[in-house]
């Protein structure tokens, strides 16, 4: 069994708490919305075989205390900044989930120096690329919708103000109505970005293509031209929330584009 090591980070004013866990080449996780370390399930300690995994607690989340500061992903983006900063890490792997793989986009924009490579689950990068029943939705959330949701109780149970729930819902709330139209970042990236969607997922299927072809993917090969170093990975029969439960697959996927490795055609 692997060890987990919690821990808790200064970080732009809020005590981010962490976990370390594995050896090698350090990889940062990052969890989805309402979510924290726990609830990702077992692609942490999966992922803690191969590499020293650092999974942490966004603004708010759980055991991570919250800040007069709305939730933005440029804002949550500079936290992850910070915080490699106050562990030493100069470089790392990210693996983001939802609103991670957000934040790991606009860590990977913002701090390129800091992003070996990327994996980006359940991610979009336009307010357009949501599904039509998501976006008809956002304006409909309240409160009062999710404070009675199973995961507020979780939260409960090991926030440091177990009262504070309501107003992470409200920044959240706010979050899903932030603009977001980061096509010309995400061209411009020269980080290798593997992009992981469920075909039931909560962004379209064309969204996620576009995404991958703003990356430079999408060519044909075996035809003497060098693939993209950004790939795409759709997961059959699964949703949103069942993207992170397909651990076995999520490996065979992440672990090669981690090394580097491509498949071997005929013609090589």
């Amino acid at each position: 069994m692997i060890e987990r090591e919690g821990k808790y980070a200064n970080v732009n004013g809020m005590k981010m708490y962490y976990e370390v866990s594995g050896r090698g080449d350090p990889l940062i996780v990052l969890h989805g919305a309402y979510m924290n370390i726990i609830s990702m399930g077992e692609i942490i300690p999966e992922l803690a075989r191969a590499h020293k995994v650092y999974a942490l607690e966004l603004q708010g989340h759980d055991r991570t205390t919250d800040i007069e500061r709305p939730i933005t992903y440029p804002n949550l983006a500079d936290d992850v900044a910070a915080f490699m900063g106050e562990v030493g890490l100069k470089k790392a792997d990210v693996f983001g989930y939802s609103v991670g793989a957000e934040v790991g986009l606009q860590l990977a924009v913002r701090y390129p120096e800091k992003v070996r490579r990327l994996i980006a689950a359940s991610a979009a990068y336009d307010l357009e690329g949501w599904q039509p029943e998501y976006k008809a939705a956002i304006p409909q959330m309240t409160v009062e919708m999710i404070v009675n949701m199973p995961f507020a109780e979780d939260y409960r149970k090991l926030a440091p103000n177990p009262d504070g729930f309501p107003a992470l819902v409200e920044k959240m709330i706010a979050l899903e109505k932030e603009p977001m139209a980061w096509g010309e970042d995400v061209k411009k990236l020269k980080t290798p970005v593997l992009i992981i969607a469920g075909d039931a997922d909560v962004t379209t299927l064309e969204h996620t293509i576009a995404m991958f072809r703003l990356l430079g993917g999408g060519i044909m090969g075996d035809m003497g031209k060098p693939l993209s170093n950004s790939r795409l990975a759709v997961i059959p029969a699964t949703s949103h929330t069942a993207v992170i439960t397909q651990t076995d697959l999520l490996i065979a996927f992440i672990e090669p584009f981690l090394k580097g490795e491509t498949p071997k055609g005929f013609f090589q």
